[in-house]
């Protein structure tokens, strides 16, 4: 089985949030998949599988399996069209846990269909706030995330969190964001994932989809271009349907290779 790695939400190599994309040409165990992805050691390992004309899509960190990933899945579609598995000029219906994700090809970009995933404000659990060691604008949280708002960028960049005690916070990951200070972003963020065994995750698609629908709250816009602000950073363009979040991201491929066992 042929297996890939891409590094998305980027045009440079190296950058963005690097996932493996495997093709499985048979059903696998759950198991296998497990193994796979600690093996890869990626913040995502994708897996494809064409059945009966459908791809379908599942995703899994090191220690887990997810319900919802934005770069695996702007991951998996790169590979399928660079390897001409698929017609770039065709959009690609992957059936995943979080229903139907269409991927469509715009030139250098692909363009994500994703659901929304907006956060209602809550009183943040007392460990959440003390392993940021920072002060909220805003608290809220949807079925999988917290987010977090803070006043500036300044404040996310020195972030420097108690994995061991936002581990225990009852989440998938935090979001934590703010208003960008420059004329080419709208908004900033970090992601924090430590409970499913990523500590911070460079470049989050799903994450998004919480992001956009507050920052049109706070912004009265429904298009936005985003930074995350990892070490190794990444830039989405988004877009907000009536209940759909439209990601734009590019993604380089990096590496290819064949599972032996």
């Amino acid at each position: 089985m042929k297996i890939y790695q891409v590094d998305a939400f980027t045009n440079q190599p190296y950058k963005g949030n690097p996932a493996a994309v495997c093709i499985l040409n048979e059903s696998k165990e759950d198991k296998w998949m497990y193994n796979v992805a600690e093996e890869m050691s990626l913040p995502e390992t994708a897996f494809i599988h064409k059945k009966e004309g459908k791809y379908n899509l599942r995703w899994f960190t090191p220690t887990h399996e997810v319900d919802l990933c934005g770069h695996a899945t702007l991951a998996s579609a790169k590979v399928l069209w660079e390897t001409e598995n698929a017609k770039r000029e065709e959009n690609i219906d992957f059936h995943t846990k979080s229903g139907v994700l269409t991927a469509k090809s715009k030139g250098d970009w692909i363009e994500l269909d994703f659901p929304i995933e907006a956060e209602k404000e809550v009183e943040p659990p007392e460990k959440l706030i003390k392993a940021l060691d920072v002060k909220p604008k805003y608290v809220g949280k949807n079925r999988m995330d917290y987010l977090i708002e803070v006043d500036n960028k300044e404040i996310i960049q020195k972030i420097n969190p108690d994995f061991r005690m936002l581990k225990e916070v009852d989440a998938r990951g935090i979001i934590v964001t703010s208003k960008a200070d420059s004329n080419c972003y709208d908004f900033v963020s970090r992601f924090f994932a430590p409970a499913i065994g990523i500590d911070e995750d460079p470049v989050t698609g799903s994450a998004h989809c919480c992001l956009a629908p507050y920052w049109k709250k706070k912004l009265n816009k429904n298009e936005f271009t985003a930074y995350q602000a990892s070490n190794r950073g990444g830039t989405l363009k988004i877009r907000l349907g009536k209940d759909r979040v439209y990601l734009s991201g590019q993604a380089v491929m990096i590496m290819e290779g064949t599972l032996l066992k």
